[in-house]
């Protein structure tokens, strides 16, 4: 949202505008390859999230938890979920950097901001 809401556009919506904001062919590959290559990082962050969440209750659930686990699970936690938001975050920089000013600004009024 900070990143949407403050005029850095993002490939989903980019694409779905697609033709109002005029993207070249060129435009659209680039944002495609974008959108699939943040959606491949996304997921696997995602899965990582999963994974250490899961940890985290079956050391609860099988009472193998100690104050020092509970730290390293925790920390590996926030980690994942920090380059999960940068990650996302990144993207529209990328996408961004994809477009005219004129394509931003258009796109900034067809969003409704």
């Amino acid at each position: 949202l900070p990143a949407e809401l403050n005029g850095w556009p993002g490939p989903e919506h980019g694409l779905e505008l697609a033709e109002p904001l005029r993207l070249s062919a060129q435009q659209r590959r680039d944002t495609e390859a974008l959108r699939a290559a943040h959606h491949r990082e996304a997921t696997r962050l995602g899965e990582e999230i999963i994974s250490a969440e899961r940890e985290l209750d079956r050391a609860f659930r099988d009472r193998s938890i100690t104050p020092a686990r509970l730290e390293e699970i925790t920390q590996r936690i926030g980690r994942l979920q920090a380059a999960l938001r940068a990650e996302h975050l990144a993207t529209h920089i990328r996408q961004t950097a994809l477009l005219s000013p004129e394509q931003v600004a258009r796109y900034d009024v067809l969003r409704g901001y």
